[in-house]
């Protein structure tokens, strides 16, 4: 493929300074860049290698305005980037139809141009949409509903009852639906409590390999559309996670926790059960969540903590060994000086 630097600036809303002519036909790093490919700096940290890659032109933010080759100033360069290798790396859908050696219930509905490969179970009663794309080993269970557009990776196990919205994306390994961890004490003995709620999953959410979704004990545990969920990530029963939040690598949500709209939780952050964060809320890597926290705010830290709050009790943790040997002497010089005074009192 071949666009003008010009067309790819209207593509993502960006302005060229430079040659607008100049071909680009395709993306690379900026250290591994040739030329006719475009390359992007989001981290000023990476603005010397500006005028050493042998890239034809840069994504840039609009605040670079002269380069020794030509730029695609955008507000947004990250962004920007995305965009442009999304139109690059992206081929048609070519469907390849329904492999024999797939085993498709007879009273499953099946849309238009589907790609179902080798060793794929599709169980009573499923509903899987046009488009959808399902890689060796994926198992569909009973009465599930899978979106049109939708792409299962291999070894993906989807239990019965469960809803995938349209282009939903589930990389290998991913398991939705399976029991919730419920579990009563009849004295020492554990009484497991039936999870016989369903996964419900709504339009454009990936979710990363080897996650998994728990099922609700009753009800629903629900992913909202747009949610974007890492690698290895435990969403309990009853979970609810709002639409556009990021969920991180190693993130573990107890169950009932209600995660608002467009919320960041960054890598091993734990939250346990029965708790509420809210919209636009942004919670730092290997923080521990035991309480309800309040939109529109950052926290880091365990327990969780205002950001700004983490960040001064850090500072003062860094000088406890120096605080400690200053109270050490102090303390030396206050039982010495007691001991001058009880010496003084005995000798009147």
């Amino acid at each position: 493929m071949k666009k003008r630097l010009k067309e790819l600036a209207d593509w993502v809303g960006g302005t060229v300074v430079g040659d607008e002519e100049v071909e680009i036909t395709g993306v690379a790093a900026i250290e591994e860049a040739q030329t006719g490919e475009i390359s992007f700096i989001a981290n000023p940290r990476y603005l010397l290698k500006l005028n050493e890659t042998q890239a034809s032109a840069v994504i840039v933010s609009k605040e670079i305005s002269q380069a020794n080759r030509p730029l695609l100033c955008t507000a947004n360069p990250y962004l920007a980037f995305a965009k442009i290798l999304t139109l690059y790396s992206q081929q048609p859908y070519q469907p390849k139809g329904v492999d024999a050696q797939a085993w498709i219930s007879p009273t499953s509905q099946l849309g238009k141009d589907l790609t179902i490969y080798p060793g794929v179970y599709v169980g009573d009663r499923c509903s899987i949409g046009d488009r959808v794309t399902l890689y060796p080993g994926v198992c569909v269970g009973e009465d599930s509903f899978i979106g049109d557009d939708s792409i299962l990776h291999p070894n993906v196990a989807i239990y019965p009852k469960t809803t995938l919205g349209k282009r939903v994306i589930l990389h290998a390994g991913v398991v939705v639906g399976s029991d919730g961890f419920g579990y009563a004490k009849e004295g020492r003995k554990n009484v497991k409590v039936p999870q016989v709620g369903r996964v419900e999953i709504e339009d454009d959410v990936e979710i990363g390999a080897n996650t998994t979704i728990d099922r609700a004990t009753l009800g629903k545990t629900i992913i909202q559309s747009g949610v974007k969920i890492d690698n290895l990530v435990q969403v309990a029963h009853n979970v609810v996670i709002g639409e556009d939040s990021i969920i991180v690598a190693q993130v573990g949500i107890s169950g009932s926790t209600k995660i608002g709209s467009n919320v960041t939780i960054g890598g091993q952050v734990g939250l346990v059960g029965h708790i509420q964060v809210g919209d636009n809320t942004r919670i730092g890597a290997q923080s521990g969540v035991m309480n309800d926290l309040p939109p529109n705010q950052a926290y880091t830290g365990s327990p969780a903590m205002p950001h700004r709050e983490f960040l001064r009790i850090m500072t003062i943790f860094q000088k406890l060994p120096e605080v400690k040997k200053t109270l050490s002497e102090i303390e030396k010089r206050l039982t010495k000086i007691e001991e001058t005074i009880g010496s003084g009192r005995k000798e009147k």
